[in-house]
């Protein structure tokens, strides 16, 4: 697995070429439905005529991944901006592209101002199977982004062993359960447990939850019932090229 990066390294970052290649971003909604709003919209790479992820991200490459990253940061909230999202806005990065979180933080900030966008509605999300091989390192990173204002949120939760030594050493203020773990809950004793368990845990230490991958009305039930608010799928509303879902998109009869 990959190391963090040298902290003594952010003129790479500053000094990369442009990227070879543009991108754009769908938009998907998360739900709250217990007040039947929307709550985010998690920005999804996109190429730039709608094309899907993979056309994009297989060109992201270990040269280019911190150019990649801080454009990543500026497109969505310019994109949320002209939209005017009036919900948090939910981004993902790569942790192994960051040298020093609150050096390379600032290009981001700058783009929250020019765009204004508020820094306390823009939600950084972290896959938990990212490889980053010094677990302290990302809490340094979430830890930072936190304390600047910005929401943290660790992506894919239970889909590997990496999730609860995170927990240990930094509270995000949000986990999005692992598809794996919705998919077909209202049939598995052992999927409900779990994230039951999961909630019980998240409750503890006031951490919010959300249930991504949601494809059916009797998994966003089930989930309801274990005392989910926060769901993302499917079901509510699939990713919209450069558009965003208002309420009266949302199917709310859960």
């Amino acid at each position: 697995m990959p190391s963090p990066p040298s902290r003594a390294g952010c003129a790479l970052c500053r000094d990369a070429e442009p990227l070879p290649f543009d991108f754009s971003y769908a938009f998907q909604p998360i739900v709250d439905i217990q007040a039947r709003k929307v709550f985010a919209h998690e920005a999804l790479a996109r190429g730039p005529a709608g094309e899907p992820a993979d056309t994009v991200l297989s060109r992201v490459t270990p040269e280019n991944r911190y150019s990649f990253d801080q454009a990543c940061r500026e497109k969505a909230i310019r994109i949320a901006a002209g939209l005017q999202l009036p919900s948090c806005l939910s981004i993902n990065f790569l942790p192994n592209a960051i040298y020093r979180p609150e050096v390379c933080i600032r290009s981001t900030l700058q783009a929250a101002e020019r765009y204004g966008f508020p820094v306390e509605r823009i939600i950084f999300e972290t896959v938990e199977g990212e490889q980053v091989s010094d677990g302290k390192w990302l809490a340094e990173i979430l830890s930072e982004y936190k304390r600047i204002g910005f929401k943290t949120a660790i992506d894919d939760f239970g889909a590997g062993f990496a999730g609860l030594n995170l927990l240990a050493d930094f509270h995000p203020d949000i986990v999005k359960l692992d598809m794996a773990l919705i998919r077909g809950i209202d049939h598995s004793r052992s999927r409900r447990a779990i994230v039951a368990g999961v909630m019980s845990m998240c409750d503890e230490l006031d951490i919010e939850v959300i249930a991504e991958g949601i494809e059916t009305a009797d998994e966003a039930r089930c989930l309801s019932d274990l005392g989910i608010r926060l769901m993302q799928g499917y079901w509510f509303g699939r990713p919209r090229f450069e558009q965003a879902a208002g309420e009266a998109d949302i199917p709310w009869g859960v």
